[in-house]
C-alpha cells in the first residue's frame, strides 16, 4: 500500500527539481526527505530519478509516475473534503419514514422545504411506513429518522423520540346533515349514528381507542365502514355515507360536500412524534430534530 505522504514528497521533489528546495517547501529536513524518496523507489522496485551531484531529474519512469501521483493526490483531497462535508451534514443521504398524519399536518413538507434550502446537495428518500415498522427500520439502519404516531417504547435501548405535533380531532359530516345546523354538537347527537373509521393494519389499535373515547364521551357509534386512511374516510363522508373524526389539519384537504365541527369534549387527538437512533450523533440529525421541533 502506497504512503500518501511519500507520494506528496515525490511530487514536491519532482516539481522543485532539487531536494533542498523541496525540503524547505515541505518544512522538513533534507535527509529524511531523501530517505522517503528512496524508500518509495524501493517499494515500487523502480528508480524514478536520475541523480547528478546537486541536481535530481525525473527519468521516463518518473515522468509517467508523476502524472498518476498528481491525480492520486487530487482524488485524496476531494475524498478528504467529502469526509468533512459528510461530518458537517452539508452533503450525504438520509432515509426518512413517515405516517400519513405527518404529511396531512404539513410537518414533512415544512421539513423538506427548510432542509433543501440549507442543504441543496443532500439526497433524501421518503418512505411511507407504519409506526411499528419504522421503529424496526431505525434499529436495522434502514431509516435515519421517522415520523410516527406513538413514542418510542419506554426504555428502548436503540430508539428515542420526541413529540412534535398534537392535533385535536374534528367531526366531519356531509353537507345537509341535520347536525350541520346545530351551534353545539353534544354526545347525545352522535349516539347510534353511522360512522367511518380508519383501520391501520397490522396490529391496529385505532378502532379500540376510538370506541373507548366515544364511550368515555357518552355515546356509542355504529361503525359501518373502515378505511385505510383518513382521506378515503372523507370521501365516504362526502358521499353521505356517515360521520368521521379526522385530524384538524385535514380541513383544507377535504373534498366538496364535507363540513367540520369542533368537538371540544371529545378527548382524543392525533400525536406525531419524531424518532431516531440513540447512537446517531451526526450533525444533520441534530439539526433536523431542532428544525422539526421549531415548527
Amino acid at each position: 500500500m502506497l504512503d500518501l505522504r511519500q507520494i506528496r514528497y515525490f511530487v514536491a521533489v519532482a516539481e522543485a527539481g532539487n531536494v533542498g528546495r523541496a525540503a524547505a517547501q515541505l518544512h522538513i529536513s533534507q535527509s529524511p526527505l531523501s530517505r522517503q524518496i528512496m524508500q518509495l523507489e524501493e517499494q515500487l522496485g523502480v528508480a524514478l530519478f536520475e541523480r547528478a551531484k546537486q541536481r535530481i531529474h525525473l527519468n521516463a519512469e518518473g515522468r509517467a509516475f508523476l502524472a498518476e501521483a498528481r491525480a492520486l493526490l487530487a482524488n485524496a483531497a476531494r475524498l478528504e473534503e467529502l469526509g468533512r462535508s459528510l461530518a458537517s451534514g452539508a452533503t450525504g443521504s438520509l432515509a426518512i419514514g413517515y405516517v400519513e398524519g405527518a404529511v396531512h399536518s404539513g410537518l414533512v413538507a415544512a421539513m423538506l422545504r427548510d432542509f433543501r434550502r440549507a442543504r441543496p446537495d443532500f439526497h433524501l428518500q421518503l418512505r411511507s411506513r407504519r409506526t411499528a415498522a419504522q421503529f424496526e427500520d431505525l434499529r436495522q439502519r434502514v431509516l435515519d429518522l421517522g415520523f410516527v404516531y406513538s413514542p418510542a417504547p419506554e426504555g428502548d435501548p436503540d430508539v428515542e423520540s420526541m413529540l412534535v405535533r398534537r392535533e385535536p380531532l374534528v367531526l366531519a359530516l356531509p353537507e345537509g346533515d341535520p347536525l350541520a345546523d346545530l351551534a353545539d354538537i353534544a354526545p347525545g347527537h352522535l349516539d347510534g349514528r353511522v360512522w367511518i373509521t380508519v383501520v391501520r393494519q397490522p396490529g391496529d389499535t385505532n378502532r379500540a381507542q376510538f370506541l373507548a373515547a366515544c364511550a368515555e364521551s357518552g355515546f356509542m357509534p355504529d361503525i359501518a365502514y373502515e378505511t385505510a386512511d383518513p382521506l378515503t374516510s372523507l370521501g365516504l363522508v362526502s358521499a353521505g355515507l356517515g360521520l368521521a373524526t379526522v385530524q384538524e389539519s385535514l380541513r383544507s384537504a377535504a373534498p366538496t360536500g364535507v363540513i367540520f365541527r369542533d368537538l371540544p369534549w371529545f378527548k382524543r387527538s392525533v400525536s406525531i412524534h419524531l424518532a431516531w437512533r440513540r447512537q446517531d450523533r451526526r450533525a444533520v440529525i441534530g439539526d433536523l430534530r431542532e428544525a422539526v421541533n421549531s415548527e
